[in-house]
């Protein structure tokens, strides 16, 4: 039976991100500072490396910015790259009430502002998908590209009511016993046959370390956005740019049938982490779309 749960879960899940802890220092990142706040909520970033134009990477559920220090690493050579913790995750701060996308939107326009970025391309994974729309719809001066990661499977795909019970039912299960219940999901659904066992050990201990008193209503939130997800992505008028791994299929349907443009890069075989499973192939598809940003700005 939770086996069953958790494949309708699956099926209302994938649609929204395919989605405490510990950041490992790569060498590559500049300090952690934590001067960046929005509402008395510290947020920690790193910053790296001089441009015009800024990539700021946004981390996905139950996990922190640290797994971005590959992409740090190569893209800071060209351009200025922050990475943040959002509120709730890594070392940012945990003293607010509300964990919504429109809350982490807000974060994410936060650490634009107090910071002085310029020609921001917004890159999300996971949930952060949503929260990088979210992002771009209260700035539309200094955010000039849209990059999803192994998110938007679904976009304006309908969801069946067993998909919605499945998620209603496993969110049930998730509250009473949060780290069975999420290290299960990910070990199903988000791994990959090629996922190795050091990234498996690394997101399994970061999720096991994660607040759920955070993480729970992230999550609901993310799910309730993807009821306006094609008039938030409309209403941005902004490209969006796709990097999802091939093992699940991405509805371009959906971007068609409701007008939105988008551009879909694969990354063939991998989990839900394509940026640490296959870092060299994933830079130089990101590379490319931040080159046609540019192009297009």
């Amino acid at each position: 039976m939770k086996n069953l749960i958790y494949s309708f879960a699956f099926v209302f899940l994938i649609a929204v991100f395919s989605c405490n802890n510990s950041p490992k220092n790569s060498g590559v990142n500049a300090p952690v500072k934590i001067k960046v706040q929005d509402n008395g909520v510290n947020i920690a970033y790193t910053d790296s490396g001089k441009s015009d134009t800024t990539l700021l990477f946004v981390h996905g559920w139950a996990i922190n910015r640290s797994y971005w220090s590959n992409q740090v690493s190569y893209f800071s050579k060209k351009y200025r790259v922050v990475t943040i913790d959002l509120p709730g995750y890594g070392e940012s701060g945990k003293n607010r009430a509300t964990w919504t996308v429109k809350d982490f939107g807000r974060d994410v326009d936060s650490v634009i502002s107090q910071l002085n970025l310029k020609n921001v391309v917004l890159i999300g994974h996971s949930m952060a998908g949503d929260i990088i729309v979210e992002a771009a719809l209260h700035d539309t001066t200094h955010i000039i590209g849209l990059v999803g990661i192994d998110n938007f499977l679904g976009v304006g795909k309908p969801k069946s009511p067993q998909s919605k019970k499945g998620f209603d039912d496993f969110m049930v299960i998730l509250k009473k016993n949060f780290k069975t219940t999420a290290t299960d999901y990910f070990n199903q659904y988000l791994f990959y046959k090629t996922t190795n066992s050091s990234t498996r050990k690394r997101v399994l201990n970061d999720v096991m370390h994660t607040d759920s008193t955070i993480a729970i209503p992230s999550l609901e939130s993310v799910v309730a956005s993807e009821d306006d997800i094609v008039n938030k992505l409309k209403a941005t008028k902004k490209k969006l740019y796709l990097i999802n791994s091939d093992i699940h299929q991405t509805y371009i349907d959906g971007f068609k049938a409701n007008g939105i443009p988008f551009e879909l890069k694969e990354i063939h075989a991998t989990g839900h982490f394509p940026m640490v499973e296959k870092p060299k192939e994933f830079n130089l598809l990101l590379a490319d779309i931040i080159a046609d940003i540019k192009k297009d700005k």
